[in-house]
């Protein structure tokens, strides 16, 4: 009896089996295009943000890189991101990947408030890569033709005013490179190579601090050649616009009175 009842039980599973036919398993969620959600993306830019102001270049960079690719084309955020990617660049002392970033901010979106302050700062990063003003200053007038540009494109600005002022500095530093080169063919006794460095030092940047001191061994250069009325038109121009310089009295003594 036993064994007639497990045949019948395994006779009827078969069966029931049978009329189920075969399983099937439950197919994937379909996974979405779209993208990540604007709460995801808000989040994501105020960790940026945040690693930003906190100085942290390298995690800001990163998290600000996936922010851009998350932006939809037209969002306000992406000029700053850019302009946040750039500095975070330059604070590592990656100065051309920095350029290219500031000048993606003031190309890309030119009616953007941040366009005029990447200039700017992009002026600064070529001003940066010259730092010895004895070098190559290919940089310094990439720096100069930049503050200019902004001038140019947004004058009047408060980034404009601190352009001008960029630019009296590299001035400066533009005219210690001739005055430097125009030493080095004096002490060679080179005096007309020395003159001609000298002379375009005072026409070309004029208003610098060490035009007194190119003007004084200008004279000193025009003594040694023998060239008298260069050196009395010279002498009147410093007793003129520059009579406190240091050693005028010595080399452009002054005449006595009625002669």
């Amino acid at each position: 009896m036993t064994r007639l009842l497990v045949c019948c039980t395994v006779a009827l599973l078969m069966a029931c089996a049978g009329r189920r036919g075969p399983q099937t398993r439950a197919a994937p969620a379909p996974v979405s295009d779209a993208g990540a959600s604007a709460a995801t993306i808000d989040s994501l830019w105020k960790h940026a943000e945040s690693a930003f102001r906190h100085g942290k270049w390298g995690d800001a960079e990163k998290l600000l890189g996936r922010a851009v690719l998350e932006f939809s084309p037209g969002d306000p955020r992406i000029p700053r991101a850019h302009f946040y990617i750039a500095e975070s660049m330059f604070a590592q002392g990656r100065q051309l990947e920095a350029a290219r970033e500031f000048r993606k901010t003031s190309d890309e979106t030119p009616n953007d408030p941040l366009a005029p302050e990447a200039l700017l700062r992009l002026g600064d990063v070529y001003a940066d890569l010259w730092r010895r003003p004895e070098l190559d200053p290919t940089y310094g007038q990439t720096a100069l033709s930049t503050y200019q540009e902004l001038l140019n494109r947004y004058g009047g600005t408060d980034a404009a005013k601190r352009a001008q002022l960029r630019i009296n500095e590299l001035n400066e530093r533009f005219a210690y490179k001739a005055y430097k080169a125009g030493l080095f063919y004096f002490r060679l006794k080179a005096y007309d190579s020395a003159i001609l460095y000298l002379k375009d030092l005072v026409a070309t940047y004029p208003k610098t601090t060490v035009v007194p001191d190119a003007l004084v061994k200008l004279v000193q250069a025009y003594k040694a050649l023998g060239y008298r009325e260069d050196v009395q038109e010279t002498c009147g121009y410093i007793q003129r616009f520059h009579p406190s310089a240091p050693r005028v009295r010595e080399v452009c003594p002054a005449k006595p009175a009625g002669a």
